[in-house]
């Protein structure tokens, strides 16, 4: 008995040392570990006093079936990967007021399977995380409502009988499952993800609304429940109806993003440059643009592969997220180029951000997939409108790129600059022996404003020495499937 024990144990140990899990970062895992652990103890604490009755299953069952449904409809228009939006809590919370505890806490993880099975094939560790999150908050979410109603009471006949104070008890108990889970979720995000911004991702006006709207859907079919469970065929195709409303916003959201940087991408980017400039002229207001290209990128990728300098692509992203400003729109033009536009910003400030942005890529501690260094570089490009100027997005683009051209020629890994005043010239200055400064070109006064296409002397009026250390962040950006109820952890 001894010696098949210990083959059972030098098999199944390997398996166990090779889970996913253990290779995420030790902060992380202690989180898995602490939420798994903690939800499992809460169903076997549950399950020991536990009491069966056929009603209360047959309505557990009405409900995780309609849940099925909401899955089934998701397989068909896939389910996105990151944080993922649904409605299942209009079928779940149901169950956290009507049933016993320990059906809240098991249906994330019927749902959460099927999910696996017929949608999309994820992460296990991360598929267990969900469960766990979404139980932990529900059992909470139980805890919160039956703290508000008075003991002793079945949760049905108190609804007829004081239906404003039931109102308040489900609206605690959704409340309070809404804000478990998001931090739950949140912290798992901010731990895989420490670049991201969670305002984007949990907290924006249009996710807090459809939050909101599946919590009042959620409270209204359990109202209806306590009437008739045949409330569930009236319920049903209205859920779909927002689940569809729900998956359309998401759809738009990730056709203005970049799928490999998650940066906007070029159209996007253009649109909403092109009203910010706009914005600009008429206000007369500064505003910069600035195009960003990494240095001998086709050497990267030939030294170490694609998917390295897929990495190195991600990281330049998430750097510029991490610098810029919230008011900024960071873009990806297309191969190894990408697009800044800096609103409300002298061009003096739009220097110093593009400066600080090229020093913090240049100091990024990238390795290939063979643990090599990977040495990266940018080269930056900036025009900048004055106050009181008038231009079109396409004028301040063609300045860019003859200060990303001047920025190359000169020795790459630094910032070059055009700056409006009575006018804008993208021209490309005689050779300059200072090739590791930064220069800032201003066109000279003229009777009538050059065209971009139309080389006009220019003389430097600035020049600042490329400072290779990292600025200060602070000082930088100065001045400046399920919805949220049911978060899912980046699956």
């Amino acid at each position: 008995m001894d010696h098949a024990r210990r083959a059972v144990f030098r098999r199944g140990m390997p398996r166990v040392r090779g889970w996913a899990v253990w290779s995420l970062p030790r902060p992380l895992r202690a989180l898995w570990s602490v939420v798994t652990c903690g939800y499992l103890g809460w169903i076997a604490a549950r399950a020991a006093d536990f009491q069966f009755r056929v009603r209360d299953l047959v309505l557990f069952a009405a409900l995780v079936g309609c849940g099925a449904f909401s899955v089934e409809m998701a397989r068909r228009a896939s389910e996105p990967v990151g944080v993922v939006k649904d409605v299942y809590a209009v079928w779940e919370l149901p169950i956290v007021f009507l049933l016993p505890g320990l059906y809240a806490l098991i249906v994330p993880a019927i749902r959460l399977a099927l999910t696996q099975w017929r949608v999309r094939r994820a992460p296990v560790y991360k598929r267990v995380y969900t469960v766990a999150a979404i139980g932990t908050a529900y059992g909470c979410a139980r805890l919160g409502y039956l703290s508000v109603l008075p003991s002793g009471y079945d949760p049905r006949a108190y609804l007829w009988q004081h239906p404003a104070m039931w109102l308040v008890a489900a609206g605690t108990g959704a409340v309070t499952q809404w804000a478990v889970n998001q931090v739950l979720i949140a912290a798992a995000f901010k731990l895989e993800h420490p670049a991201a911004s969670l305002a984007d991702e949990l907290f924006s006006r249009e996710t807090l609304h459809n939050d909101a709207t599946e919590l009042c859907a959620a409270l209204l079919v359990a109202v209806g429940m306590t009437i008739s469970e045949y409330t569930l065929i009236v319920a049903l195709p209205l859920t779909t109806l927002l689940q569809r409303s729900f998956r359309h916003a998401q759809l738009l959201n990730e056709a203005r993003a970049d799928a490999k940087t998650g940066l906007l991408n070029a159209a996007t980017w253009e649109r909403e440059a092109a009203a910010e400039v706009a914005r600009a002229v008429r206000a007369s207001a500064p505003l910069a643009v600035a195009l960003l290209d990494l240095d001998r990128f086709k050497r990267i990728n030939d030294t170490y592969g694609h998917l390295a300098g897929d990495e190195v692509l991600r990281r330049i992203a998430g750097t510029m997220t991490e610098v810029l400003r919230s008011c900024d729109l960071a873009g990806r033009f297309g191969g190894e180029e990408f697009v800044m536009l800096l609103p409300r910003t002298r061009a003096v400030d739009a220097f110093r951000i593009a400066e600080r942005v090229r020093a913090h890529i240049a100091c990024l501690p990238i390795t290939s997939p063979g643990g090599e260094p990977v040495a990266v570089t940018v080269s930056i490009g900036v025009a900048a409108l004055d106050a009181g100027s008038s231009r079109e997005l396409t004028e301040l683009l063609a300045a860019a790129d003859a200060a990303l051209y001047r920025a190359k020629a000169s020795g790459r890994d630094q910032v070059q600059m055009i700056s409006t005043s009575r006018g804008l010239s993208a021209v490309r200055p005689v050779d300059d022996t200072e090739t590791t400064a930064s220069v800032f070109w201003l066109a000279q006064p003229s009777p009538q404003q050059p065209s971009l296409a139309q080389p006009s002397p220019a003389q430097p009026v600035l020049t600042q020495p490329v400072d290779k250390r990292p600025a200060d962040k602070g000082a930088a950006s100065g001045g400046s499937d399920s919805t949220a109820t049911t978060s899912a952890f980046a699956v």
